[in-house]
């Protein structure tokens, strides 16, 4: 099974916290784009089976539900897809849509990922995130009451000023609302970010002990809650893990359209420019080639320790292999049932340190 992953890089303005690739919102532009991508959807016409669908940005939800609806017919029209795909939508909240939510439903979208970030008014406006706590909360429960029962809502933990008991209260909202997955992310400084250059902020942030523990707390919370964790930064109810995301962390194919989508498909690992005029223009073949393999062994192993699955110890090298005993007895890996190795709580909390050990 494949996966498509369609890049909206537009937003109406950037996070002080975002490195990732994005332009300011112009319509004719917009309108260009979505030609572009049906372009390449067209010119790829995937024939493996595709099972899942990911719209990711930037903030895709600013486009309108029939450019939505646009794609979407584009991708059953070209590409091979599977019966129940699961077409996912990064969603920004917002004031009242409740008509667009309707419309996206009715375009295909069965699931949304909702950038809510944190449910603390004060929080949100420090990662200059345009909407409120409120808003976040009208915007489930009305994606809910429009036929989404798959919801997914983000996190971030370890921004500037965050106690345990903040981040309680954001959990708690969480899991009291029809919410089937969570996306916790420690945050992250990220070079050409805003954030990365306000000191003030910097120096507010908790330190490593303070991060590790919010994290923990955020583990146990959501398993309390019935979330159970499948990856470092994911948890689920019983059947609504991301079936897309599995697919980076499994080293499973998918296709990347849009300016700045990365791709593993067909053997090779590629990626479009991020320029978004120039994606509007020139052909599909203008990609850059990332690697003629799909994943080293050096990836698998990074990536399938991400997740609670773990990896097979015939991965690991014999000098490395010497290490897991005491990074068990520390309390950092586990040995499965089925014989494979995996990352416990303490050790996503330090994923980087462990699996350079294990590298």
């Amino acid at each position: 099974m494949t996966g498509i992953y369609i890049h909206v890089p537009f937003c109406a303005r950037k996070c002080i916290y975002c490195d990732f690739f994005s332009v300011k919102y112009q319509k004719g532009l917009v309108s260009n784009y979505v030609n572009a991508v049906i372009r390449n959807l067209q010119a790829y016409a995937v024939q493996d089976p595709v099972d899942t669908i990911y719209f990711g940005g930037g903030t895709p939800s600013l486009l309108s539900a029939d450019q939505i609806f646009e794609i979407l017919n584009a991708c059953v029209k070209y590409c091979n897809i599977s019966e129940n795909p699961e077409i996912t939508l990064e969603y920004n909240p917002s004031g009242n849509r409740e008509q667009y939510l309707h419309d996206l439903r009715q375009a295909g979208i069965n699931r949304l990922s909702i950038g809510t970030q944190s449910f603390s008014d004060p929080e949100l406006k420090m990662l200059s995130r345009t909407h409120s706590a409120e808003d976040n909360i009208r915007t489930i429960l009305t994606a809910y009451e429009q036929g989404f029962t798959n919801i997914s809502c983000d996190l971030i933990l370890a921004i500037p000023d965050q106690t345990p008991e903040i981040l309680s209260q954001s959990l708690h909202t969480l899991v009291n609302l029809p919410v089937t997955h969570c996306s916790a992310y420690l945050l992250q400084i990220e070079e050409e970010t805003s954030l990365s250059r306000n000191p003030d902020l910097l120096a507010r942030l908790p330190d490593e002990d303070d991060s590790v523990d919010l994290y923990l707390q955020t583990i146990q919370t959501l398993k309390q809650a019935g979330f159970m964790q499948y990856e470092i930064s994911s948890f689920a109810k019983s059947g609504y893990e991301s079936r897309h995301n599995l697919k980076y962390w499994r080293c499973e194919p998918y296709l990347g359209i849009g300016a700045g989508s990365h791709s593993c498909y067909h053997g090779k690992r590629f990626f479009v420019p991020e320029n978004t005029p120039k994606f509007c223009k020139d052909p599909v073949q203008d990609v850059q080639i990332v690697s003629e393999t799909v994943f080293d062994l050096e990836e698998r192993i990074m990536l399938g320790l991400r997740t609670t699955d773990g990896i097979s110890e015939n991965f690991i090298s014999p000098q490395a292999k010497l290490k897991i005993p005491l990074l068990i007895k520390s309390n950092y890996l586990i040995k499965k049932s089925d014989g494979n190795i995996a990352l416990t709580p303490e050790g996503f909390a330090v994923s980087n340190t462990v699996i350079a050990e294990l590298l």
